[in-house]
């Protein structure tokens, strides 16, 4: 920046030096022989003073040039290193808070912050931050010029200038609230093509093309309308600098003149002084262009810095898991509610021993899920305590718990890219060998190797390319390459049909030997062979057993097996 700086004064430094030597070569066509140049160089010889300019000036353009390149240079590459270090550390924050503040924050609004707001300050410092240099040196080297040879004039000519600031300042104050309303606007469109985007299916579907389209015309529209109130305002601000900048070279011109024609000034430097009033306040016309990215780059900081200034609320230990990690998991009187909810959770205790696979089920609403996310630490609970081979898991690193778990999630999630590139997320340094095996594992391999390209194939975003089953097979590849000490299924096949299902039931209860499985499932007929299983309802464990034990006690879990297998339906029909 320093430097940046330093290339745009001296570039502005020569950029007014023309201005002195049209002064000189006027100085030299009237008074001759007795001209500065002449005795500058020694020579009463005009032909040869102004070939002395001349060469002046071929010296100082070449300059001007060079520097005015370096800076552009040097200014631009700040500003996309900025940009880079701006994105990236918001980015990095955002990736430590919990998954309470991505329910309360829409990914639209998260993605403006992200690519927009820093594009628009990027845009700032790209051209806004080197103005402001030139701005400032071309008041400083003018008003320099100004004072040596006429305090009257510098004073005359200068005297618009605090009416200028004045009126930036205040225009400033009256554009902050208007770009604040851009960004705001920018972010709820943001987040109508977001949602839009995402739902193309479900759009679709139901016809709504034509609603949809009205619907980010509204938003659009909005956006619009915001920005036209700033522009409105903030374009009023260049013809009110062009009247100061009337008055003052008008009062250089006439005040100026008139000391020349009584010999007071001599004609030379009047001319300077009539070309440097041009050239101290006309570029002052780019002060509200200058200004009006100023704020919209405010605007945005604002929103970034806001994101920066969000606290985590979950925050990692500082202890790792001691190696070998054997996997044994306990609830102990666990409470959790989100946000101001209703507890979800109420005093659940559950205790999952090493290298046995343990099923939770219940009826939807129950909290099955959300005991896989605070043992994730996804969300912190209430109250009560959650522990790993007898550790709390609030003491543990983040990298240590996480990375004993293999979770497979009922929202099956894909990224865009290669089927390999998907298997490896969790272990990027994975074999091919091993690829392949974790893939015959979950069922998936013969048809990802049917697909053109095989590993190496396409699964498009979120793995638009494959079916839910498909997409639900490689996500259980994913979780059994990460070879966890705990694997974590919910509704690991929810999206699958009973033959795959029972083939992935096969695969799994090999996976599962030797580690702590932890199983989610509505299905019954997945769990019926785990070491235990815990029956959840209304957020607390009301049975606990084995397939048939549980049968035989006639509880919820009795219900629910005849529901799924139909004899409850049988047992109507034959009453």
């Amino acid at each position: 920046m320093v430097f940046a700086t330093v290339m745009s004064v001296l570039n502005k430094l020569c950029d007014i030096a023309p201005e002195l030597l049209i002064g000189a070569a006027v100085d030299v066509v009237v008074n001759q022989d007795r001209s500065f140049v002449g005795r500058l160089i020694g020579s009463e010889d005009r032909f040869e003073q102004l070939t002395a300019l001349a060469a002046i000036t071929v010296v100082i353009w070449i300059a001007e040039s060079l520097t005015d390149y370096i800076a552009q240079v040097t200014w631009r590459n700040l500003a996309q290193a900025i940009q880079h270090e701006t994105r990236m550390e918001a980015y990095e924050h955002i990736q430590s808070l919990e998954m309470a503040y991505f329910e309360d924050h829409t990914s639209g609004g998260l993605m403006a912050v992200l690519n927009d707001d820093v594009n628009q300050l990027e845009r700032f410092l790209d051209v806004g931050a080197d103005r402001l240099v030139i701005t400032a040196a071309n008041v400083v080297l003018v008003g320099a010029v100004f004072l040596v040879i006429s305090p009257t004039l510098t004073l005359l000519a200068f005297l618009p200038i605090p009416i200028i600031v004045l009126g930036s300042l205040r225009y400033q104050k009256r554009l902050e609230p208007r770009y604040d309303a851009v960004r705001d606007a920018a972010g709820r469109i943001a987040d109508t093509l977001t949602n839009s985007l995402g739902g193309i299916a479900t759009i679709k579907a139901f016809n709504g093309e034509r609603r949809d389209v009205e619907r980010v015309t509204a938003e659009s529209v909005r956006y619009g309308e915001a920005n036209k109130e700033a522009i409105r305002l903030s374009s009023a601000f260049i013809p009110l600098i062009r009247m100061a900048i009337l008055a003052g070279f008008t009062m250089t011109l006439v005040v100026g003149g008139r000391a020349a024609l009584h010999g007071d000034l001599a004609v030379g430097l009047f001319s300077v002084l009539v070309y440097m009033t041009q050239r101290l306040l006309w570029p002052l016309t780019e002060l509200g262009e200058t200004l009006d990215l100023y704020q919209r780059a405010m605007a945005s900081c604002r929103r970034i810095y806001g994101l920066l200034e969000t606290e985590p609320t979950i925050v990692a230990g500082a202890t790792d898991l001691p190696e070998p990690v054997h996997g044994a998991v306990r609830f102990d009187d666990v409470r959790f509610h989100y946000g101001d909810g209703p507890e979800v959770l109420r005093g659940l205790s559950i205790d999952v021993p090493a290298g046995e696979s343990h099923a939770i089920v219940g009826s939807t609403g129950s909290g099955k899920s959300t005991i896989v996310k605070l043992l994730l630490r996804l969300y912190e609970p209430t109250s009560g305590t959650i522990s790993v081979d007898g550790h709390p898991i609030d003491s543990l690193t983040f990298t240590s718990l996480r990375g004993a778990t293999g979770f497979v999630a009922q929202d099956v999630f894909l990224f865009d890219g290669s089927v390999a590139e998907n298997l490896r997320y969790g272990r990027p340094d994975a074999t091919d060998e091993e690829v392949r095996r974790a893939a015959e594992l979950a069922e998936a391999s013969h048809f990802v190797e049917a697909m053109p390209d095989g590993y190496d194939s396409l699964v498009g975003e979120r793995g638009i390319k494959l079916s839910g089953g498909q997409r639900q097979r490689l996500t259980i590849a994913r979780a059994i390459l990460r070879d966890p000490r705990i694997l974590i299924l919910d509704e690991a096949t929810s999206a699958v049909d009973n033959e795959t299902e029972a083939a992935i039931q096969r695969s799994l209860e090999k996976v599962a030997e030797g580690r702590t499985t932890i199983v989610i499932a509505h299905r019954l007929s997945t769990v019926r062979h785990a070491d235990r299983i815990h029956v959840v309802e209304a957020g607390r464990v009301t049975e606990s057993g084995t397939h048939e034990e549980l049968l035989a006690s006639g509880g919820l879990y009795a219900a629910l097996w005849r529901v799924q297998t139909g004899e409850a339906a049988v047992t109507a029909t034959d009453g």
